[in-house]
């Protein structure tokens, strides 16, 4: 049998409680003189932010911040974060936040250099290799919530404002010079937040690891990424203070992320058409959909999902592993159904079309067909 795979694991993380310290340090080392600091409308006011800002006010680096990011980011908050790098004279993005804050800024970051509109580079093929490398601007990550892992990506999800479709774009200079994962910032996050991004983390490991792509590293680390979703985001979710389960819950969607490589499927399929249309919380739609996901892949995973199950110290195999899903979930929170998300069922064909064009429906262990998609869109809504 012939083997043959590209595998990049080159992110530089500084993990740590308080590590948001050294930001200023980390931009001089990567030649960030004048920074703009890019993050969502909820966090621009917020302690952690001006924090991140103080540090960098007294290291005489400015406290420059573009905050006009909508919950799915799009192309028209896109446009005006490159404008207000242009007109700021900015040479690097610190990318702050949730998923909508880190793809935003890496968006403006990449697209500063570019002539050629955004969806130019979308991740189909070598698209990537249409964009010009000068302009690129070093990016700095700090994640504050503990889900999407885009801190360790080489894309961003960006939706289209006129056809409302979630795009990935995708380049290798996406990927930031330097992450910081302090899990310090993660501790005023809201309950429901916390259920959510962690299930997006889990989201991430248990589609990856179901991917029939051939990527043993990220198994491996997919496989690890659950069980500290399991051990520890009940106890972030229980007690937002708990600075252990945080710090674990910020490695488990890193590693959610990085294991991605190897795929991601229909729970993702499914949640991107309802985000875009919805404006749905990414990862409680994750979570919303998963059981049903779950159950449609059985025959192509059950005994991946067994040996999982044994891992994570789960009796029962694919059936246990099935049931505490459901029980994770709601110990969380989180909603049964998709209209309890607001989301009904007049758009499900609309949505079933997008599903199956979606980027991640290719990594899906069983083929995500139209009807398919339709009956599993009935059967969570």
């Amino acid at each position: 049998m012939s083997i043959t795979a590209n595998w990049s694991y080159p992110t530089a993380i500084k993990f740590g409680a308080g590590r948001i310290k050294e930001l200023a340090d980390h931009c001089k080392a990567v030649g960030i003189k004048k920074p703009l600091l890019v993050t969502d409308r909820g966090l621009a006011s917020m302690a952690i932010t001006q924090g991140a800002l103080d540090v960098l006010e007294a290291a005489g680096l400015g406290r420059a911040i573009f905050a006009d990011v909508d919950p799915n980011p799009n192309d028209i908050n896109l446009a005006a974060g490159v404008k207000a790098f242009k007109d700021g004279g900015h040479d690097g993005v610190i990318a702050f936040g949730g998923g909508s804050g880190l793809d935003l800024g890496k968006a403006v970051a990449f697209m500063a250099g570019q002539s050629r509109p955004v969806w130019d580079f979308e991740d189909i093929g070598d698209w990537w290799t249409r964009a010009s490398i000068e302009g690129i601007a070093p990016i700095i990550a700090v994640p504050t919530t503990a889900g999407t892992g885009s801190e360790v990506g080489r894309a961003s999800v960006i939706t289209n404002s006129e056809t409302h479709t979630k795009k990935v774009i995708f380049h290798p200079k996406f990927l930031p010079a330097v992450t910081i994962c302090d899990p310090e910032l993660t501790v005023g996050m809201p309950k429901a937040i916390t259920a959510g991004t962690g299930m997006d983390a889990f989201a991430h490991c248990l589609e990856a690891y179901s991917s029939p792509f051939y990527h043993p590293m990220s198994a491996g680390i997919a496989l690890e990424g659950m069980r500290l979703v399991k051990e520890y985001l009940p106890r972030a979710f229980k007690d937002g203070t708990d600075i252990e389960a945080r710090a674990h819950m910020m490695s488990a969607a890193a590693m959610g992320a990085v294991a991605f490589q190897k795929g991601l499927g229909a729970i993702h399929s499914l949640s991107h058409p309802v985000g875009a249309l919805y404006n749905t919380h990414h990862g409680t739609t994750n979570a919303v959909v998963m059981p049903a996901v779950l159950a449609f892949n059985r025959a192509a995973i059950e005994e991946k999902i067994a040996a999982a199950a044994a891992y994570l110290g789960i009796s029962g195999g694919f059936d246990g592993f099935a049931d505490y899903v459901l029980s994770l979930r709601a110990e969380l929170g989180i909603p049964e159904k998709l209209s309890a998300l607001g989301v009904g069922t007049d758009r499900i064909d609309e949505m079933a079309a997008m599903a199956i064009v979606d980027p991640t429906a290719g990594g899906n262990p069983v083929e995500l067909t139209l009807d398919s998609a339709k009956a599993l869109f009935h059967e969570t809504i």
